[in-house]
């Protein structure tokens, strides 16, 4: 038989899949649901490694719960809007909607090569106006609702590109793209209310049970619930007070210097009248916003000449300071140092020589020495008044007493999570649907005059946001008052658009945003898959947005993901050359000793470690040219066969090219069989030989092991039974009775149970083997429970608790016949060197114990 043809054989399949509408659903009662979800790409042009494997494990598993019974969405669309489209505009001069059109259609044609099982009648671009207008309805509804509102902040601001930046866009105090000094602006921006929502979100966690441990952990982390208390210092001749929030009152005692962020308003004040201030203020907003940024900066602080007063004691003043530690946006802005016991600081008390006051000591001393380093642990209180001798618990409960006796402060809880800034100064986003007018403020575009569409004829000729230069597009009436207005120019966070994209799935052509019955029929999506990556923004926010459409009356659900697998990452050897260019895989081959050098010219290359694949270092491998040389299948196999999926995957040549032999393999041991197989249809025959039993009962174990193994995704798992099992089916030679009958079922088995793996060849061989159905529409085998259960066990013998051997004895056999086996056991025999054992202890079909 010629070898395994797979471009003709998956190009067949793959129509034949799409003519007969196989992936295509409706809501069906019938049947149980089962939504599967990857992650939706952004379009690039190009698929890589990444998406092969995430997008081959989602159709794993919707292949497999389609062959249980399961009624299965599994859709694909594109996060379409960003800056990436809008840079290519810059640097090629093409609009961004073509380029992302034109990659769109690249990448759904890849996509498609893949053999994936997409219901494509559902397929959505976020960029289109029939998916944006809907999220514009859904931001007006919430703005009715108080979820949605407009404010200044601090953002960083590039001046050359007249942008926001985020905060992981500035690098070193510049523009990632500029290089400009980036500078802190107060601009009015757009805001949801997801603090509204932040011990909801918390305490919700923990019904997510098919969520991974660290994607839990990470987004509990990043709401960052903090019980603490609100402390008022009194400031030294002004009639205001210094409120900051402390989680550690406890130490009040031994506060040494109040802070305030260069973004309080008092330092703002302060800086009216005072250069100096003003430049620091100035160096201080050149770091960014991030906390990394403000970690990792060198401490520095302005003494603003203002004392404080300890809210506890009259007589006792500290300095504040303007300090780059701090951040407006959390807690008050403003905080107390106690040096002692928080060695950030502490460092910034040993720079300006500050006081360190020890009030925690460990509870086995009688006090504690500050150096260099500060205790921040457990301990108890002393040289704190009232407090000495009391645990920092009870302390911080004593001490939010008497602070609130004293009308000095009170306890309170605070959550390190922010409300969600959507205003992005970009073209290539939904517009925010709102109208600015002088007269009548902010007003709502009227729900019939939506969508908001994005004007076409635009230019990127000169730095900032086209749609803020556009000569008529931002210019309207007031919809209230019909006078002069103009559009908000702003467009939408493109995480916005992933918050809700997956309910979007449930009716993709409605004519609302979502159909009510059809969500609550298909939401939560069961089995979402996805990088670790966005384990927390896009995650946490999309759990937010169902909430927040709940409220707004769209549905009633509020997790929308009930189960989550984030997959590892996709790894490859590096590669130097002599001058230290890093190379590509395709650049490097073997001489004949087996060492690596270069294909241009034949020197030696340097191979580094694995890691993640990356365009800045080449190791990168063109999963179209893997297809186009080894076809979906092959790649399909080798990414489920190498690792557990939530662990990262090396990827090599001789991992690839085994998985393609095995293809092979199988396809001449279906179309080329050792011996002439009965028809599809025969009945199994009343008696069966050793071979033709051994391998019924092992066809029924492969059953029930790979089915467990698949709902655990334990894909790597499966594949190995497959193997083990197609091993047993090759040693079948027809000589005894039964064993044809018992090939033909072992091997139609193996092609439903490989199916979900590699689905082109699983279905030519299904056809190979006489079916006339499809594979695609073919139930799952079922194991039979009697053929699980081994009429034999392995059990181990032991010689005073040493291992000796081990026997095959009847399950379940008397305790009489264990013991005759085990001392007839040559081993046994020598170690008793003639002697009558003391006692045999027998642990039925596991261990028989001899005590000699």
């Amino acid at each position: 038989m010629a070898r395994y043809n797979f471009k003709e054989t998956e190009a067949k399949w793959q129509q034949v899949w799409a003519e007969k509408r196989c992936f295509n659903v409706e809501v069906d009662e019938t049947k149980p649901k089962y939504y599967v979800l990857e992650m939706f790409p952004y379009p690039s042009g190009r698929i890589h490694m990444g998406h092969v494997r995430n997008y081959t494990l989602g159709d794993v598993v919707a292949r497999y719960k389609k062959a249980r019974g399961f009624n299965v969405l599994h859709p694909m669309g594109w996060d379409a809007f960003g800056l990436p489209a809008e840079n290519a505009a810059i640097e090629n001069k093409v609009h961004p909607a073509k380029w992302t059109y034109e990659n769109i259609a690249s990448m759904r044609t890849q996509l498609q090569g893949m053999g994936l099982s997409y219901d494509w009648e559902r397929e959505i671009a976020t960029c289109h106006p029939d998916y944006y207008r809907h999220e514009q309805r859904m931001f007006l509804d919430f703005h009715k609702a108080g979820l949605a509102y407009r404010k200044e902040s601090w953002v960083n601001w590039d001046p050359v590109e007249n942008t926001v930046l985020a905060n992981e866009q500035v690098i070193d105090g510049r523009g990632w793209r500029s290089g400009a000094l980036v500078e802190k602006k107060l601009l009015s921006q757009w805001f949801l209310k997801i603090t509204d929502y932040a011990e909801e979100l918390l305490q919700a966690i923990q019904t997510l049970e098919r969520w991974p441990d660290r994607v839990r952990l990470m987004q509990h982390n990043w709401i960052g619930r903090s019980e603490g208390a609100r402390v008022f210092f009194p400031i030294v001749g002004r009639d205001e007070k210094l409120e900051v929030f402390t989680t550690r009152h406890d130490t009040l005692f031994g506060a040494s210097f109040c802070a305030i962020s260069p973004n309080h308003p008092l330092a703002g004040a302060l800086a009216a009248n005072n250069a100096e201030l003003t430049a620091f203020i100035a160096e201080c907003n050149r770091i960014g916003t991030s906390e990394a940024a403000i970690e990792t900066a060198e401490k520095k602080g302005f003494d603003t000449g203002l004392k404080a007063i300890h809210p506890l004691d009259p007589s006792w003043q500290v300095p504040i300071y303007v300090a780059n530690f701090v951040l407006m946006e959390y807690g008050t802005g403003a905080i107390f140092g106690c040096p002692a016991h928080d060695q950030r600081d502490l460092d910034f008390a040993r720079k300006y020589g500050l006081p360190v006051i020890p009030v925690v000591k460990p509870t086995d001393t009688d006090a504690v020495a500050i150096g260099d380093t500060a205790f921040p642990g457990e301990g108890v209180l002393f040289n704190s008044r009232f407090l000495d001798g009391l645990p920092v618990e009870s302390a911080k409960t004593r001490m939010a007493e008497e602070l609130r006796r004293l009308d000095a402060g009170q306890p309170t809880i605070s959550y390190r999570l922010r409300d969600w800034g959507v205003s992005r100064q970009r073209y290539w986003g939904c517009p925010i649907p709102f109208i600015h007018c002088q007269d009548c403020g902010i007003v709502p575009v009227p729900e019939q005059d939506l969508p908001v569409e994005l004007p076409e004829d635009v230019t990127f000729d000169a730095p900032g946001n086209p749609l803020d230069r556009h000569p008529t597009w931002k210019h309207v009436s007031c919809p209230e008052c019909g006078k002069p207005a103009t559009r908000e120019t702003d467009t939408f966070d493109t995480f916005f658009e992933s918050s809700w994209y997956f309910a979007r799935f449930a009716d993709a052509r409605g004519a609302e945003a979502f159909d009510r019955n059809k969500a609550d029929y298909w939401l939560s999506v069961d089995q979402y898959i996805g990088g670790i990556e966005h384990a927390v923004l896009h995650l946490l926010y999309s759990r937010f947005f169902m909430r927040a459409l709940k409220k707004c009356g769209y549905t009633d659900v509020e997790e929308p993901f009930a189960g989550l697998l984030t997959q590892g990452m996709v790894c490859h050897e590096t590669y130097k050359d002599e001058n230290g260019k890093w190379l590509f895989p395709s650049q490097v081959a073997k001489d004949a000793d087996g060492r690596s050098v270069s294909v241009e010219d034949g020197r030696p290359v340097t191979v580094g470690r694995s890691e993640k694949m990356s365009k800045s270092r080449k190791n990168v491998v063109d999963p179209v040219h893997i297809i186009d040389s080894y076809g979906a299948d092959t790649a399909r196999l080798f990414m489920l066969s190498d690792s557990p999926p939530e662990r990262d995957l090396d990827w090599t040549d001789s991992g690839i090219d085994g998985a393609w032999r095995y293809l092979n393999r199988l396809h001449r041991l279906i179309g080329e069989p050792s011996f002439a197989l009965p028809a599809p249809d025969a009945p199994r025959p009343d008696t069966l030989g050793d071979k033709a039993a051994a391998a019924e009962k092992a066809l029924h174990k492969t059953i029930a092991g790979i089915s467990e193994d698949l709902d655990k995704f334990h894909f790597n798992k499966a594949v190995a039974r497959i193997r083990e099992f197609s091993n047993l089916l090759e040693t079948l030679d027809g000589k005894t009775d039964g064993e044809g009958w018992a090939l033909r079922r072992g091997l139609e088995t193996l092609v439903q149970l490989i199916g979900p793996m590699t689905p082109h060849l699983a279905e030519e061989l299904w056809a190979l083997l006489g079916h006339e159905t499809l594979l695609a529409e073919t139930a799952w085998p079922v194991a039979d429970p009697a053929l699980l259960v081994d009429d034999s066990v392995t059990v181990a013998i032991q010689v005073n608790g040493k291992l000796r051997g081990t026997i095959e004895l009847p399950r379940d056999c008397a305790k009489e016949d264990a013991e005759q086996a085990a001392l007839a056991l040559p081993a046994v025999i020598q170690q008793l060197d003639g002697k009558a054992p003391r006692k045999v202890i027998v642990v039925p079909n596991r261990i028989v114990n001899v005590v000699g």
